[in-house]
């Protein structure tokens, strides 16, 4: 099984004792052989509690001191290229000890002023403006990531209607065809967004897997995580959700299995 958990370092460590040592921001002050060290000690703890993926590192580079995720202390640097090697040396470090990273939140929640688990956030800048974001992930898939995580955020610039995490133009055409990735995508938590935007977790879920995202990120009760699957179960049984794009996921989660 994917054991996974939040352990970015600063105000996200859901396992409290755990490396990371240092916070994001810190790291980002530092080398990035630093970053590494902090991701193979942060990969050596997890692995050690049977946990095989850490939903990290953040890639998201603040466009200002207004950004939520700078805010909350979970950035490495307002340089696009800073944060693409300490994200991806921290990355590696996880991968060292056999714990695969997930890179988040693609394409780029630096524009975001609020939180995209609580709030239906718009980022309207434009693609020119949205690119610095996404060196850190062009070389993250140059370095074979396995995981990354979709933003809840709506980028007009690429896709009017869809968030990032159910976006086919995003997390197919951006993030597989232009960027070339070839690994596991997984939404971010689903149900703060849903209930943002008044509609059932479930919606949200099955507009995610008929995008193609390979994987379904839920943090409600067992009993609401229940119900999603079993919406997308039956979505799937009646044909609603294409068989080759749940094959495609299947066996891009059978390969992140056996690299670990």
């Amino acid at each position: 099984l994917l054991i996974a958990v939040d352990q970015e370092g600063g105000s996200v460590k859901r396992i409290p004792w755990a490396p990371p040592t240092l916070s994001p921001p810190q790291m980002g002050r530092t080398y990035s052989r630093v970053a590494r060290a902090q991701g193979a000690s942060t990969g050596s703890a997890l692995r050690g509690l049977g946990i095989d993926v850490d939903l990290a590192p953040v890639a998201d580079v603040p466009s200002s001191t207004a950004s939520f995720m700078y805010r909350e202390g979970r950035t490495f640097s307002f340089s696009a290229t800073r944060t693409a090697l300490d994200a991806n040396a921290f990355a590696t470090g996880l991968e060292s000890e056999g714990v695969a990273p997930a890179m988040k939140h693609f394409p780029g929640i630096g524009f975001a002023t609020r939180n995209t688990d609580a709030y239906v956030v718009t980022i309207t800048a434009s693609r020119t403006a949205l690119a610095p974001g996404l060196l850190p992930y062009r070389t993250a898939i140059a370095d074979h990531i396995p995981m990354i995580m979709l933003s809840n955020a709506t980028y007009p610039a690429y896709d009017a209607r869809n968030a990032a995490g159910w976006s086919h133009l995003i997390g197919t055409t951006l993030l597989r065809r232009d960027l070339g990735f070839t690994g596991v995508t997984i939404t971010d938590s689903l149900d703060g967004t849903a209930n943002a935007r008044g509609l059932w977790t479930r919606v949200l879920a099955v507009s995610a897997a008929r995008a193609g995202t390979d994987m379904i990120l839920t943090t409600g009760s067992e009993a609401s995580t229940a119900g999603v699957y079993a919406t997308l179960l039956r979505q799937a049984q009646e044909g609603l959700i294409p068989v080759s794009t749940l094959r495609a996921s299947y066996d891009r989660i059978l390969a992140l299995k056996a690299g670990l």
